[in-house]
């Protein structure tokens, strides 16, 4: 968001009609009356800048894409930005305070492992690998609690699945958590064991069983 001054018009028209009323008036036949010419219309444009101050306006401004000048480190960082966006959009509709703080956070230390990579494009492999498999769950978990707890439909089922989905995002945080840290070390971390674990977990929760949608619904 940029904010531009944008001054009002009137005290150049009331500049003008000063002039032409001193003109008019005072005959302009010595350098006196150019100086007392000048003096009036400064005195006027002051005058009517005080009463007409113009107005303060406020414009988005495009924000130039992030660019590492590697295409396929690009189009990852382009990929982030939109999983961001869709969780942060799914947030904003979540009113349990304790899940939106964890989606809250989730978004958070996603943005940070995608400015990582914007900084330090040689950790695109490790996040590729957790963005092919950790973005897509995020957005369908918190995707999931969203349309269940906004179903106003009251039940064991329901309720047992926003459960369900409440402690994957736990299990889930955690990962992301320990990803992020990972990518500051030597030595990168194999995200594979924790991919196998929270996966297992979806699958016995029955939380990415392709009927998911249909079971629930």
């Amino acid at each position: 968001m940029i904010e531009i001054e944008k001054k009002s018009v009137v005290p150049i028209y009331g500049l003008m009609v000063v002039w032409v009323l001193y003109c008019v008036i005072f005959p302009l036949d010595s350098i006196l009356s150019f100086v007392g010419l000048a003096s009036a219309g400064l005195i006027a444009y002051g005058v009517f800048s005080l009463i007409f101050p113009g107005k303060t306006i406020s414009i988005n401004a495009t924000e130039k894409p992030k660019s590492t000048g590697d295409e396929k480190v690009d189009t990852l960082l382009t990929e982030g930005e939109k999983s961001v966006a869709e969780m942060r959009g799914m947030s904003a509709a979540i009113t349990d305070d304790a899940i939106k703080q964890k989606a809250n956070e989730l978004i958070s230390v996603t943005d940070s492992i995608f400015k990582k990579l914007l900084i330090e494009p040689d950790v695109y492999t490790q996040v590729k690998r957790f963005a092919d498999f950790f973005l897509p769950t995020t957005v369908k978990l918190l995707c999931s609690y969203v349309r269940f707890s906004q179903s106003g439909v009251d039940g064991e089922n329901i309720t047992s699945t926003l459960e369900r989905i409440s402690n994957a995002l736990d299990t889930t945080l955690v990962s992301y958590r320990k990803f992020y840290d990972s990518l500051f070390e030597t030595q990168a971390l194999d995200i594979e064991t924790d991919i196998d674990v929270l996966d297992t977990m979806l699958k016995k929760e029955g939380l990415l069983d392709s009927d998911f949608d249909a079971k629930n619904s």
